[in-house]
């Protein structure tokens, strides 16, 4: 599998269809003057009403419909040129906001840099991102901000010739309040698939609480002052792993044709995966997905993003308003319903809910809890693939209590009355000698998280012919 495309590798040539029907030839037409006066004039109706429409269709922000009530500013692109480009809006990239920036709580990043780097599902001919100040308890101002596609592995400079300005209803400013978030207009710029992009945000004033990411597997950048259109990456001396504000890239893409949510806890945010590898396996699932197509297999044309949070449960938030890692149950809506175009979603849910409960976690509860997230994407049309919960033997709260309760959710979720379709994680990574742990090829080494091995394999179990369809239809 290609891990990583610089600039304009790695992205699938845009074919062309050169077929021509040449049967019969040339026609003279032979009809009354009057009846193709009356001919041109139905067909240049024809040609008006579909112009708008395609207008219309491209300028959209191809939402899946989900709930946008903290959005704030213009939804739709608003660059002319986009207006006129072909292709399905989709996301390529996203992250969940996960909770405040330590040591950020009174100055933020005031007249700082953030350059944040991302890894990219879908190519596509423009781009918009989504800020969010969900976790800020002041205005969050940025004054200037940009894309680029990166020019190579781990660095902060940009290919020649792919740096883009953004704007935000039409200005170079954005003010996103305390709570909500904010979308770009769209950008002209050529987006391979499987390639890093660089997405910079300048503030100059104090920001407070600093919305983020944590332990991204990625390393971003930052520097003093206004860097937003700086190409060399040389004055970005700051190394985090972890992004800020930056939740969403979605392209206009000839590639996809919808996206998939991949929706869990650390082990679909890639814990236990090698920094800057790319190998969870959400990022293993896309290069899937794109090689069957690219080998003419009959799958889906679909983008992956994902939205796992290290630690999150499907049932409990944790502290603060707004509460920090929020349950899998209240950011359903915000990190799935919400995407862009949003086909399908996979949940992985459910360990955390054993091993952070003091007691003995409720297997029932935890069933009804994925059942709800299951009720919630069927409202919207979407099929739901469900995750079995992988072992965790040998790590230090193991219990045969916990797993006792790990074999419960998982047999109700293999008894088929909880998802549209199921994928066998579990079976998947599991010791056959003793299934309580992980095979030790697959093991990142603290029994609980995978190894690049085990995230391959993951990604290898999925049928994708699973991904297909939508939700059942009710009785």
């Amino acid at each position: 599998m290609t891990r990583k495309a610089v600039g304009g590798a790695g992205a699938s040539p845009t074919k062309h269809d050169t077929t021509h029907d040449t049967r019969h030839g040339t026609r003279h037409d032979t009809r009354h003057p009057r009846h193709n006066a009356l001919l041109a004039a139905i067909i240049a109706l024809i040609v008006a009403v579909s112009a708008a429409i395609y207008v219309g269709a491209a300028a959209g922000d191809g939402s899946g419909g989900g709930s946008r009530d903290n959005l704030v500013g213009s939804r739709s692109p608003r660059n002319p040129a986009d207006r006129a480009s072909s292709g399905t809006w989709v996301g390529t990239w996203s992250a969940s906001p996960v909770g405040a920036e330590p040591g950020t709580e009174t100055a933020g990043l005031a007249d700082r840099s953030v350059r944040n780097v991302v890894h990219t599902s879908a190519g596509g001919t423009s781009a918009r991102i989504t800020l969010s100040n969900l976790y800020g308890q002041s205005p969050l101002t940025i004054t200037h901000a940009s894309i680029a596609v990166a020019a190579g592995d781990d660095t902060a400079a940009a290919a020649p010739g792919t740096m883009r300005r953004l704007t935000f209803n039409g200005s170079t400013t954005a003010v996103v309040p305390p709570g909500r978030q904010l979308m770009s207009d769209a950008v002209r710029i050529a987006v391979p698939h499987d390639s890093d992009v660089l997405v910079t945000t300048y503030s100059p004033s104090a920001t407070g609480p600093v919305t983020y990411h944590p332990r991204a597997h990625q390393i971003s950048y930052a520097g003093q002052g206004d860097l937003a259109e700086d190409v060399t990456g040389a004055a970005y001396t700051e190394e985090v792993e972890y992004w800020r504000y930056l939740t969403a890239v979605d392209v206009l893409s000839n590639e996809a044709n919808g996206t998939v949510v991949a929706f869990g806890d650390s082990l679909t945010d890639g814990v236990g995966s090698s920094r800057g590898a790319n190998s969870r396996w959400p990022d293993l699932l896309s290069d899937r997905l794109r090689e069957a197509v690219e080998d003419g297999e009959d799958a889906p044309r679909y983008s992956v993003v994902n939205q796992g949070i290290g630690g999150n449960q499907v049932l409990a938030n944790g502290s603060g308003r707004p509460a920090e890692n929020q349950s899998g149950i209240d950011r359903f809506d915000r990190d799935v319903l919400s995407r862009t175009n949003v086909k399908a979603v996979i949940i992985d849910l459910g360990v955390n809910d054993i091993l952070r409960n003091p007691g003995r976690a409720d297997p029932d509860a935890i069933l009804d809890g994925l059942r709800n997230l299951v009720q919630q994407a069927h409202a919207r049309g979407l099929k739901v693939i469900g995750a079995t919960l992988m072992p965790f033997g040998g790590l230090r709260s193991y219990s045969a209590e916990r797993e006792s309760v790990r074999q419960a959710v998982n047999a109700g979720i293999r008894a088929g009355d909880v998802f549209d379709a199921v994928v066998d994680f579990d079976e998947a990574v599991r010791d056959p000698y003793d299934p309580r742990k992980f095979h030790p090829d697959y093991d990142s080494g603290d029994h609980l998280h995978p190894s690049d091995e085990g995230y391959e394999r993951m990604a290898e179990e999925f049928n994708l012919n699973d991904l297909k369809g939508g939700a059942p239809a009710r009785l």
